[in-house]
């Protein structure tokens, strides 16, 4: 039988250029006959007939393949394996790998016994086996890869794709796969330098064995199976380190890197085995050279990406490889691949973590150290924003290590807090994330546990200095000068150059001639010198200690500053970032956090549309819920209830009303999720309502303003402890604490809940009588005597609560001012005179309730002639008297105000009760129309005398029957008839009425603000001021009639508080009569420019409300608003620029506007160069269209030739630099700047 004679060159020539073209001269004729026809190839039949044979014999004897019969017809089917099935493949494959597996232990057995002359022999045989093992791994990788190509399609939804898929894919050839690297191993151990002599030979055969090894590792299914994985890794670092495969290896690995991502970490993970479990280390060297030599195309994205992750894999695995070669590597932080460097800084990052960790101390591993920190430390301030954040993120790791790096991580802290202001929210972020890191794990928990509050580290740092001072000798004392550092080493001066002593001063002794005492003593005094020099160096350390525990806590401070702002970012992972830092400084006792922690309350309303907006909502719950919620574990449930209610009150300390608006809805909502357990609200009951024992004024405050906060969740809170209220808040304790009695009136008007939380409520609250015990105290409470600027809260609260609880709350308020008059102007036994003046107004009553023919006359002529009396020093016997006269006023004109304005509110609320009802009377009229024409008529009168009665101030109820009557009538009016009936009330009865209580202030009102020089008391001018402009917002004809005195007094008046609620009055009315004051809005621009900040804000927040929501057409006076921009006032800048943000989504706004605020701007001296260009720059970033863009450029460059002075010209110059406009004639004029000498006309 024919042997083949077969040689490798050529074999593997013929396979590189095309295994199809192979000849096979002799193989079986059974496949032969198939060539014309693969197809029949799929046939198990045919294949079986021809391969069982070749099993048979290469299993009796592997020297079997040489025949040219079997090793042609193996050739032949390996030529068409896309046609055989996986059976006759696997088939194939088994063959194959037993043979060869039989031979390398045939061949082991004759190279143990040296037998020389069957050397070629097995030489030609491995060959064989080698090149079909190749070419088989081959065919079996291209089928796997085909199976999971069709595979995913068929998944899809084609069937017939499935089936074949089916019967072909029931054979996994990993089992087998790993059967032949285990082969290929069990050759590679062979001595194969006795078969192949020479390097060539051993090459060619060693490739064949790798290559398949390297196609393997293409398929990333391959790779994600450890075990094949870790096979492949073993044929590849035995072939490198006994067969001089190295070199290959180099060339293909980094071809891996380049071309195949998913190959980056396996071959950091093959580097490091080889390294370590086959001691060869030269490999990874060369590839880290090659690599830090490697210059990547910036288009390049995918070559940077995957050496940086086999990089940092490396560094991860095998530190000890990459720092040998570190310095090579480090040139690759000027890569322009961000990518790199990020990796280099990760890199870096984990030498630290190794040399940290190793056991080495000496001088080069320090050095190290400092090299990598001071890299890192660079790095902060790197170009790209990511290799910044992976800088923060390498620390974070570093900041867990057991070594603390004090003086390093003061550094980074400084940077950290330096990258607080970074423009890229993710910098910002790891910055946060970063301080956050250092604050857990800070290293000065040695001497007085992990807390940094300020305070008490200082007090420290003073006390060790007053140690330190009073051990320290004086200055002109001998001997110890009180440096313990001294520089220069006594031991080191040479002894030669030392003077005798005795020379120096004949009177010292030597030791010699000492006597016994003397020596003792001279002991004595060595040893305090001794002791003291060892305290004045141990006081130094603990002082050192100190000094920088203080710098690290003055960063966090300057942190905190720059934190607080980011919790108004719009990036809400930022946010969220922002939260935890504050929630970890809490925990660490930093002062400064809890300005924090109180301006986070704020997030509460972050818009919850979307998962990130619910997100901080949620984010911002648990914090409080774990700052303020949790009491430790160790408690009691009595106690831990306490800890909770303590908690709650103080948050309510020194909060302002902004705050304290977000806090009610926090606890609202965690009432509303039940987070608050019943035992926390009866505590807290408990310290308002106690009686027995003294507690301060701030603590039961506090426990009725949470109270009152809850209840706006949950309104029974409230109603069960009505009692208490009335006992305690509007009882004597609220007398003396008109704080107490302001909060309680909060908390009872609760009970009614309005708004959105009426509709969330399922119980319905009806209305009580004025006869009720809540609303009698509720009026008695703002008739308390008193000269107390907190007056003015309670009584604002107690009408609030009237308004909300009362059925007829004009009835009683009616009755509050009547009284409240009565008081003010009664007659007094000092002044008989002022009798005849007060009598109308006191008995205005009476006249009042009758027919109103009589009432008329004297409850209008009065006003003019009354206040005078009460104000005018002549008629007061003392000042008291003239005070006590002024403040009943001032209170007096503060009640009608507000009266005022919530009865506007009330008829509102009536007219909208009167629409609901009669819709739901309406859609009920179908199923039993007559009698839902009687329960309307009945049900309606709940709340509609309510309107008549402030009409008729309070008038004596009419009889039944009329009140029938006019109900059936109201109950038959039509919606429209019923607003217009509303309108007439406000506009026409409630200040013109002859009957009306409140038409007898209007008069007075008007005349105290208009003689402000008669009546000089600032508090009453404040209060005339309010009440004037509250009475404004109910008629449009009183308003009209005093709108020029209000703009006088706005413009005139020397009081901030004065012109700050006159601007506010201007911004309602602009909301309630437009037509009035569309045409004064310049007044109000004016206050843009009022000496006072707080006027100033004020004037901006209204202009902004009423802008943005329409309320007042914009003429070209947002230049104006544009000035605020660059404001001394931070928040009045802020501001400004909240205002244009919003302004700038509203059709193309800021572009319509900006060429008259730019005039205006240009025109104004007052505004310098830096400043104007400022907000220039700042308008112009709104301005996105280039359609835009080009016309405004148009619109300016037409200035230019019109500009008289430089400046005017400069300015116009610069805002068409900041334009993207593409025009060359406008570029070219500006190019030839401005013109001193212009032509002859």
């Amino acid at each position: 039988m024919d042997n083949v004679s077969f040689d490798i060159n050529d074999a593997l020539k013929h396979y590189m250029s095309d295994p199809a073209a192979i000849p096979t001269p002799e193989a079986d004729s059974a496949l032969v006959d198939c060539e014309n026809d693969p197809e029949s190839l799929s046939d198990n039949a045919i294949i079986n007939g021809v391969l069982n044979p070749i099993v048979d014999a290469v299993a009796e004897n592997p020297d079997a393949i040489t025949r040219s019969s079997i090793f042609d017809s193996l050739q032949f089917l390996l030529k068409y394996t896309s046609y055989l099935s996986a059976h006759a493949l696997s088939k194939i494959f088994d063959l194959i790998t037993s043979g060869m597996a039989t031979e390398a232990d045939v061949i082991h057995h004759d190279l143990e016994s040296d037998e020389q002359e069957l050397i070629a022999h097995h030489k030609m045989l491995l060959e064989m086996y080698g090149f079909l093992l190749q070419w088989t791994i081959a065919a079996v990788e291209t089928k796997a890869a085909e199976k999971s190509s069709t595979s995913m399609p068929a998944r899809r939804g084609k069937p017939k794709g499935r089936k074949e898929v089916g019967k072909d894919g029931s054979w996994d050839s990993s089992t087998q796969l790993e059967i032949a690297l285990n082969t290929m191993c069990k050759v590679l151990r062979l001595k194969l330098g006795k078969i192949f002599l020479t390097t060539s030979e051993r090459d060619t055969f060693i490739s064949l064995l790798t290559r398949p090894v390297y196609m393997i590792l293409e398929s990333e299914q391959r790779v994600k199976n450890t075990s094949i994985r870790m096979h492949t890794f073993k044929v590849l670092c035995v072939a490198v380190k006994h067969h001089g495969h190295a070199y290959a290896a180099q060339i293909s690995i980094v071809q891996n890197l380049t071309y195949f991502e998913h190959l980056s970490e396996p071959m950091a993970e093959l580097l490091h085995i080889l390294a370590e479990q086959y001691d060869y280390p030269q490999l990874a060297d060369e590839i880290l050279r090659e690599l830090s030599n490697k210059e990547f195309n910036s288009n390049d994205n995918k070559g940077p990406k995957s050496v940086s992750t086999f990089m940092v894999k490396l560094s991860e695995l095998a530190p000890r490889l990459i720092i040998k070669q570190v310095t090579l590597l480090a040139k690759q932080l000027d890569s322009e691949s961000h990518t790199l460097r990020s990796a280099l800084i990760e890199v870096f990052g984990n030498m630290l973590v190794y040399l940290s960790k190793s056991d080495e101390r000496g001088e080069n591993h320090k050095s190290q150290m400092n090299a990598f920190f001071d890299v890192l430390e660079e790095r902060f301030l790197d170009i790209n924003p990511y290799c910044r954040c992976r800088t923060m993120q390498v620390y974070l790791k570093i900041c867990e290590l057991e070594q603390k790096f004090p003086k390093r991580r003061q550094k980074a802290a400084e940077l950290a807090c330096q990258s607080l202001e970074d423009k890229s929210s993710h910098v910002r972020r790891n910055a946060i994330k970063l301080l956050g890191a250092l604050i857990r794990t800070h290293p000065f928990t040695a001497l007085h546990g992990a807390q940094l509050a300020r305070k008490d580290w200082q007090e420290r740092l003073d006390k060790v200095d007053a140690e330190l001072d009073a051990l320290k000798p004086p200055v002109d004392a001998p001997g110890l000068d009180g440096n313990a550092n001294t520089t220069v080493d006594a031991g080191l001066l040479d002894d030669a150059t030392q003077i005798d002593a005795t020379q120096l001063d004949p009177t010292q002794k030597s030791p010699a001639e000492m006597t016994e005492e003397e020596k003792v003593a001279a002991i004595r005094k060595a040893q305090e010198e001794a002791a003291t020099s060892e305290a004045i160096e141990k006081l130094t350390l603990t002082k050192r200690y100190y000094s920088e525990a203080l710098k690290f806590i003055d960063v966090l401070h300057e942190a905190t500053t720059t934190v607080c702002q980011l919790l108004g970012s719009k990036n809400k992972s930022e946010v969220i970032e922002a939260m935890d830092f504050f929630e970890i400084g809490d925990a660490y006792n930093i002062e400064q956090n809890k300005v924090g922690i109180r301006r986070m309350l704020r997030l509460i309303w972050t818009k919850g549309n979307s998962d990130e907006g619910k997100g901080v909502q949620t984010h911002l719950i648990e914090c409080y819920k774990r700052l303020f919620f949790e009491a430790p574990d160790s408690f009691s449930p009595n106690d831990a209830a306490n800890y909770i209610a303590r908690n709650m009150i103080s948050l309510t300390f020194g909060a302002t009303p902004a705050e304290l608006t977000s806090l009610e809805q926090l606890l609202a909502t965690m009432m509303k999720q039940g987070m608050i357990p019943e035992i926390v609200i009866a505590k807290l009951w408990q310290v308002y309502g106690v009686q027995k024992r003294e507690i301060s004024r701030k603590q039961r405050r506090g426990a009725i303003i949470v109270l009152g906060m809850l209840a706006t969740a949950s309104p029974e809170i409230v109603v069960g402890e009505m009692e208490t209220m009335l006992r305690t808040g509007l009882g004597s304790h609220g007398r003396a604490d008109l704080q107490l009695a302001k909060f309680t009136c909060v908390a009872l008007r609760r009970i009614n809940p309005s708004g959105r939380s009426a509709k969330e409520s399922a119980i319905k609250f009806s209305r009580l009588s004025n006869d009720h015990a809540v609303l009698a105290r509720l009026a008695a409470i703002t008739e308390v005597s008193t000269e107390s600027k907190e007056w003015y809260g309670v009584a604002e609260q107690a009408i609030n609560a009237i308004y909300a609880l009362s059925k007829h709350p004009d009835v009683l308020c009616s009755e509050i001012i009547r009284r409240k008059t009565k008081s003010v102007f009664s007659p007094q036994a000092s002044r008989p005179t002022s009798r005849d003046e007060s009598v109308p107004l006191s008995s205005a009553s009476p006249p009042a309730t009758q027919d109103g023919e009589e009432g008329d006359p004297t409850l209008l002529a009065p006003p003019t002639q009354a206040p005078p009396g009460s104000s005018q020093p002549p008629q007061s016997p003392s000042k008291k008297q003239n005070k006590d006269n002024t403040v009943a006023l001032s209170q007096l004109l503060f009640i009608v105000g507000h009266v005022a304005i919530k009865q506007i509110v009330h008829l509102e609320l009536c007219e909208l009760d009167f629409k609901r009802r009669k819709q739901e009377k309406e859609k009920s009229a179908a199923a039993a129309k007559d009698a839902s024409t009687l329960s309307a008529g009945t049900t309606t009168s709940t709340g509609r005398k309510a309107a008549g009665n402030k009409r008729k101030s309070a008038a004596a109820p009419a009889p039944e029957e009329d009140e029938g009557d006019e109900l059936d009538l109201i109950g038959g009016t039509t919606e429209d008839d019923f607003t217009e009936a509303m309108a007439h009330i406000r506009e026409r009865e409630l200040l013109y009425d002859g009957r009306s209580l409140l038409a007898i202030f209007g008069p007075m009102v008007s005349e105290i603000c208009a003689n402000n020089t008669t009546y000089k008391d600032r508090n009453l001018q404040q209060a005339a001021t309010l009440c004037l402009a509250k009475l404004m917002c109910v008629s449009s004809e009183y308003c009209e009639a005093n709108l020029p005195l209000l703009i006088t007094i706005m413009e005139r008046s020397a009081d901030a508080t004065v012109r700050s609620n006159a601007v506010i009055a201007l911004g309602d009315m602009a909301v309630c009569f437009n037509h009035l004051i569309d045409e004064n809005t310049d007044f109000l621009y004016r206050r843009l420019a009022d000496s006072d900040a707080s006027v100033k804000r004020t004037c901006l927040m209204t202009l902004t409300f009423l802008i943005l929501a329409g309320q007042v057409k914009v003429k070209g006076q947002l230049g104006e608003m544009a000035k605020c921009l660059e404001d001394e006032d931070k928040r009045i800048a802020d501001l400004a620029r909240m205002f244009f943000t919003e302004l700038s989504t509203k059709d193309n706004a800021v572009y319509n506007h900006f060429v008259d605020m730019f005039s205006l701007l240009s025109a104004d001296q007052r505004i310098d160069e830096e400043s104007f260009r400022r907000i220039v720059r700042f308008l112009l970033g709104f301005v996105e269209k280039d359609k835009h863009a080009k016309q405004l450029a148009d619109k300016l460059a037409a200035r230019l030739p019109r500009c008289d002075t430089e400046r005017q010209w400069n300015d116009v110059a610069f805002a068409l630099g900041l334009l993207q406009h593409k025009n060359e004639e406008i570029a070219k004029v500006v190019s030839e700047g401005f013109r001193v000498v212009k032509g002859a006309a």
